[in-house]
């Protein structure tokens, strides 16, 4: 016949019961470190347009044309921080991990307003809101179509960007100076460096500045 169990003292059992909790937090802080994700490095980059800095008032010529650049108007799809690039004509893919820094129309804007200050014609390039106490000679609009990278039907990828231009005597009822759509020339791109894009775009605005400024008068 089996001894009979002999049940454990109150006090035994009320001193295990304390001592359960303890060794539980013994056990997760032995093994915290294996709980808990390693941390990982944030694979993102951030990039600006590049542009010329405008040279300081003094040092221009005098004679030179006043210009007023309109806020930049941008395609709805490039409005987000992701840099784009375009497949097949019409296929979008937004890269979460190489993003613009700020505002892509801030950038072109701020970009493009360098190139045209430092133009040997221009003297003071002046963005929307525009002083009341100064007089523009021209007005300069720009609506970008496309800022990013593509790729072409035979696998080659490019930097592509395309705007339309419009530049405008600033007088009521001024006359239109320019008004197109212009196709910055192509650079080829490796698809992978998002850096080069970025610079490869700058030299694109730039081209586009080269463009307003050659279709304005001569004074």
């Amino acid at each position: 016949m089996p001894t009979p169990t002999r049940p454990m003292p109150a006090h035994a059992t009320r001193s295990l019961l304390r001592r359960l909790p303890l060794a539980a937090l013994a056990l997760l802080a032995l093994a915290g470190c294996s709980l808990l994700p390693t941390p990982q490095a944030d694979p993102t980059r951030y990039y600006v347009l590049t542009g010329a800095l405008p040279d300081a008032p003094a040092l221009k010529a005098d004679g030179g044309l006043v210009l007023g650049l309109r806020h930049i108007d941008i395609a709805p799809y490039l409005n987000g921080k992701d840099m784009v690039v375009r497949d097949a004509g019409n296929e979008i893919t937004y890269n979460r991990f190489s993003r613009w820094a700020e505002p892509l129309a801030t950038s072109i804007g701020r970009a493009l307003a360098g190139r045209l200050a430092a133009a040997p014609r221009v003297d003071r390039v002046y963005a929307q809101p525009f002083p009341f106490d100064v007089e523009r000679d021209y007005d300069v609009t720009i609506r970008v179509l496309r800022c990013e990278g593509e790729k072409k039907p035979g696998g080659q990828t490019v930097a592509s960007l395309a705007a339309l231009v419009e530049v405008t005597e600033s007088a009521p009822g001024g006359a239109v100076v320019l008004r197109k759509t212009y196709v910055a020339p192509e650079t080829a791109w490796n698809g992978k460096d998002y850096g080069a894009l970025a610079s490869a775009l700058s030299d694109a605005v730039a081209a586009l500045s080269n463009e307003v400024v050659g279709a304005l008068p001569a004074q």
